[in-house]
């Protein structure tokens, strides 16, 4: 199915399917209802944090890494050009972006408090290593057909679309660099075959990774601390080129600037920073 939605000759046309199979997601907002968890239990948990372990930090940056992804970021340049944006996009552009990003990262959230509220204020001790297991873990506390069915499709929306902008963002990225024609916007044909080559692979890849049943979760939490290592090249460059490319109408001015250039001085750090543990340094 993902493959063949890029033959359909249309970026917007795959956006717009990427947003309807994404939509799927917010199924899990019905979970958190259900939960109703508890206020105090979530404040008492932002000031009971072990910084000091080791493993608690690392999956801080495997957080950290899938919230900002480097990809993410090759994948909204290479959309921009395949929309055929200009400047007067722009303001359209960061209410997308702002809007998306509130809506991504607080499902991200819900799903953290649902299970922490949940699973782990239980007994529960089974390994979480599956989708199952993780409708069998929320069960005893939503109803074991809701589980499924809320874990289900919220989980399928999120990587069904995630597949899809990962894919896209390395073909672009690599075709870029080749010099190929890489557009959505382009029938199949003889100028256009190696990117829709590339992409077709990079599922066909994936789908075997998968299928192969090798450690998943492991692999993505390291693949995520991975993107948190590298946050500190790409976003060093991306504060470069808004400061010395970027026409100066367009450039961050004021409070926002110096807010938005200290947040990624302390990501960079924090990417830094984990190459310590990473490597067994700290």
């Amino acid at each position: 199915m993902l493959v063949g939605i890029a033959f359909i000759g249309s970026y917007r046309r795959v956006e717009k399917i990427g947003v309807i199979i994404g939509s799927a997601e917010l199924a899990f907002i019905i979970a958190i209802i259900m939960i109703h968890p508890s206020f105090s239990q979530m404040t008492q948990g932002l000031v009971t944090i072990p910084w000091r372990h080791s493993s608690y930090i690392y999956l801080v940056a495997a957080n950290v890494g899938a919230v900002i992804m480097p990809w993410m970021i090759f994948y909204q340049q290479g959309a921009v050009v395949d929309k055929k944006l200009d400047i007067s996009s722009i303001p359209k552009a960061r209410q997308d972006t702002f809007v998306g990003t509130l809506i991504t990262q607080g499902i991200m959230l819900i799903f953290v408090i649902a299970f922490a509220a949940t699973v782990g204020n239980s007994n529960f001790s089974d390994s979480l290593s599956s989708v199952t297991d993780l409708a069998r873990a929320l069960a005893p506390f939503i109803g074991s057909m809701p589980a499924k069915i809320l874990i289900g499709a919220s989980i399928l929306g999120g990587a069904l679309v995630a597949a899809l902008v990962v894919a896209l963002a390395g073909t672009w990225g690599i075709t870029e660099v080749l010099n190929w024609k890489h557009s959505l916007n382009e029938p199949f044909n003889r100028k256009t075959a190696g990117f829709y080559t590339i992409y077709t692979l990079a599922h066909v890849v994936g789908a075997v990774l998968v299928l192969a049943n090798f450690e998943l979760i492991n692999m993505a939490v390291a693949m995520e601390v991975m993107n948190a290592l590298l946050l500190p090249i790409v976003l060093g460059f991306l504060l470069i080129l808004e400061a010395k490319v970027m026409p100066k109408q367009y450039q961050m001015k004021g409070v926002y600037k110096w807010v938005v250039t200290v947040l990624c001085i302390i990501v960079m750090i924090f990417g830094i920073y984990m190459i310590g543990p990473v490597i067994g340094i700290w």
